[in-house]
């Protein structure tokens, strides 16, 4: 006889990041993929991906044009070879298959899903238009359309408050611990994100899928 699902006393609402959960993100690629030289890779890391201003991107509170400008004055870049790399960004986060399968084994059982990521707009935009999976949720919160940035701890409380979901009843998947501790910090439940079948492993403990 199997298993009945009765005794779980509410659904949960699954959160998931995305970049790095639900798409590939991998900057070092595409840093090789434009620049051969290390010194100039070494440049573009420090000066673009790991720049302040890649934060403001993901917040929406910078253009994407004054973002290519001033990566080019940090540089010394042509102007060209930058906006290329940023250009190069939404293409590049390809989709983890196993990922969008075990949301898919989700979608409908109960449990509410929900999408919580920090992502600049024109990546955002280029996923919705070239994939079918956001029909498997029930809410999305994006950085740059909140202008809210994980971990800041308004982020996850605005998710709490736009949806009205209960903390403890709400599990956050990430792979990114700083995201993940800020979560925790107001009683969201967590799942580190290390791929698709051990998170799938972790939501079957909470009798998820």
């Amino acid at each position: 006889m199997p298993i009945r699902r009765s005794s779980r006393a509410a659904a949960l609402n699954v959160v998931f990041d995305l970049g790095g959960v639900v798409f590939n993100w991998q900057p070092e690629g595409i840093i090789r993929r434009h620049f051969r030289d290390a010194r100039t890779q070494d440049v573009v890391r420090a000066g673009i991906f790991e720049h302040p201003d890649w934060l403001e991107l993901d917040r929406g509170t910078l253009a994407l044009d004054e973002a290519v400008m001033r990566g080019v004055q940090r540089t010394g870049l042509p102007r060209e070879r930058v906006e290329r790399l940023f250009d190069a960004v939404p293409a590049s986060l390809t989709p983890k298959e196993d990922t969008i399968e075990l949301i898919r084994s989700i979608s409908g059982t109960g449990n509410r899903l929900y999408v919580i990521s920090n992502m600049h707009l024109a990546s955002i935009e280029f996923l919705e238009k070239n994939h079918d999976i956001w029909d498997c949720f029930d809410g999305t919160v994006i950085s740059c359309r909140v202008h809210r940035i994980k971990p800041e701890i308004e982020i996850y409380e605005h998710l709490l408050s736009e949806h009205r979901l209960n903390a403890s009843e709400t599990v956050f998947i990430d792979d990114v611990s700083e995201n993940l501790a800020a979560a925790s910090s107001i009683g969201i439940r967590t799942i580190p994100f290390v791929d698709a079948a051990q998170c799938r492993s972790e939501l079957a403990k909470l009798d998820v899928v």
